[in-house]
């Protein structure tokens, strides 16, 4: 029995769209489960709360959590520090690895699934995320406190 060419492609063609749906879920599940794990370690941190009202004792909630610790989410923390390392390179000179690796495009035979993702792109979809996602970043970390500012505004975001 001979498999046609068609049944072959629409075969991968379908695989490679359930590979992609496979990598946005993980990393949606990725992000969810570092921000459980860290609500999990401030709750043994703060441990429970007393109700005024009832006056049972309960856990506390997500925001309680955000506000007693005040400090930013860890995944903005990774975010903002992915940033700060991106322009510290985009100010080094072409011919050094480091700025060839956040520039260069993967060499190689690319897999059947989705296209390779490089540090550029990350950057990329994280200053989208911030709302600065069209703008030319590589010629804005240039300038030190303009790129310093943008990272820290970063940092400071509160996600829900």
């Amino acid at each position: 029995m001979k498999i046609r060419p068609l049944e072959t492609e629409s075969f991968h063609a379908e695989r490679r769209t359930d590979l992609a749906k496979l990598m946005v879920a993980f990393v949606r599940n990725f992000v969810k489960a570092t921000r459980a794990f860290e609500n999990m370690v401030l709750r043994r941190i703060f441990g429970p709360r007393r109700d005024e009202v009832m006056g049972e004792w309960r856990r506390l909630h997500n925001e309680e959590l955000n506000d007693l610790y005040s400090s930013p989410n860890i995944v903005w923390v990774i975010k903002s520090r992915r940033m700060r390392w991106a322009g510290h390179v985009a100010r080094m000179s072409e011919e050094r690895g480091a700025y060839r690796v956040l520039v260069g495009k993967p060499e190689g035979k690319r897999p059947l699934e989705r296209p390779r993702r490089r540090w550029l792109d990350n950057n990329r979809m994280d200053l989208q995320e911030v709302g600065c996602g069209y703008m030319y970043w590589i010629g804005l970390a240039q300038d030190r406190d303009r790129w310093r500012t943008l990272v820290s505004v970063v940092m400071n975001l509160r996600v829900p």
